[in-house]
């Protein structure tokens, strides 16, 4: 049995589809609330619980052979709590709870390169996780860390992909789409920074490889597509599918990074609802490279991207297309 967690979410709906489309048994974690329309019509098994208690996860996770852990808090703004209880204290209490599971084989962990801290220069697995000071970036390393902590007793493979896009995507997908109809999507210093962009089904592809593969065993492997397609290349291609109009808004990096915290500054002081209209951690992403090396991942179990960027882009159009109330 393969158990996900994360299956409400994004990447962790489209891992429960395709295992689910390829006949394996799939037992999900969601709670009673969550919507799972997605994943009507498929076979899969339920444990309506969330990850904040562990007795209840060693339970479920008797049978399991395998575990794909995707659930986290991603986005660029939320409160610190909710971030450590996503991204540490569930990881924390899954990574305990496997602890006991007597036929697991592996724990696949969902990173994200964000936890080499932005730097200016890509790297390679082999450089250590940096805290930048921001949430995402901090409770994503600690989580990982923990996950790596446990390395002599679990069967870890970690994953660290960078910019997934595609359908049922929010903060690379729709939420663009959105801002692209509203005129408000900016640029960082006209787009040129590589995005490190990855279409969820290739994502995908390399979990499902990777959680199989002997090779993988106790090794870490950023993610991406690798096509050094930069911002303006994205926004370029989805605005046309969109026939939507470029964006207008352009800033210069380091007057975009210092608008973000002031921007930021009233909703930490005055716990304002919603979001900043610029956060820090969303001028990292769209400005600085984020086009980290896959070679790891093509030596060690083939990774080969098979949906180009400009399909992945189409598609992710379609989907956004589809949605009730969107202009066609």
């Amino acid at each position: 049995m393969i158990f996900v967690t994360g299956a409400s979410g994004f990447l962790g709906g489209r891992v429960v589809q395709t295992l689910c489309e390829r006949g394996e048994e799939v037992t999900i974690l969601a709670r009673k609330s969550s919507d799972l329309s997605h994943l009507a019509g498929l076979n899969y098994n339920t444990v309506q619980a969330d990850l904040s208690d562990p007795t209840l996860l060693a339970e479920a996770l008797k049978p399991a052979t395998q575990i794909i852990h995707c659930a986290a808090c991603s986005t660029d703004w939320a409160p610190q709590a909710t971030y450590t209880a996503a991204n540490v204290t569930g990881t924390q209490n899954l990574v305990a709870a496997a602890l006991q599971a007597p036929r697991l084989e592996r724990l696949l962990h969902i990173s994200t390169t964000d936890v080499y801290g932005y730097p200016i220069i890509p790297c390679d697995e082999s450089h250590p996780i940096v805290d930048a000071g921001l949430p995402y970036n901090q409770t994503k390393g600690r989580g990982e860390q923990l996950v790596r902590d446990a390395q002599s007793k679990l069967p870890i493979t970690i994953l660290r992909p960078a910019t997934i896009f595609g359908p049922r995507g929010k903060d690379f997908t729709l939420e663009i789409a959105t801002l692209l109809r509203q005129r408000l999507m900016a640029t960082i210093d006209k787009g040129a920074a590589p995005g490190g962009f990855t279409y969820v089904d290739n994502v995908v592809e390399a979990i499902l490889t990777a959680s199989s593969s002997p090779q993988t065993l106790g090794r870490t492997y950023n993610i991406s597509d690798g096509t050094n397609a930069t911002w303006r290349h994205y926004i370029t291609h989805f605005a046309a599918q969109l026939k939507l109009p470029m964006p207008w808004i352009d800033l210069p990096f380091a007057a975009a990074t210092q608008a973000a915290r002031l921007f930021e500054i009233p909703h930490r002081l005055l716990h304002l609802g919603g979001r900043p209209l610029l956060t820090r951690h969303a001028v990292l992403l769209l400005g600085r490279n984020q086009e980290f090396p896959i070679a790891r991942a093509i030596e060690d179990f083939a990774f080969n991207p098979a949906i180009s960027f400009e399909e992945g882009i189409a598609r992710s159009a379609a989907w956004v297309q589809s949605l009730p109330g969107s202009k066609k």
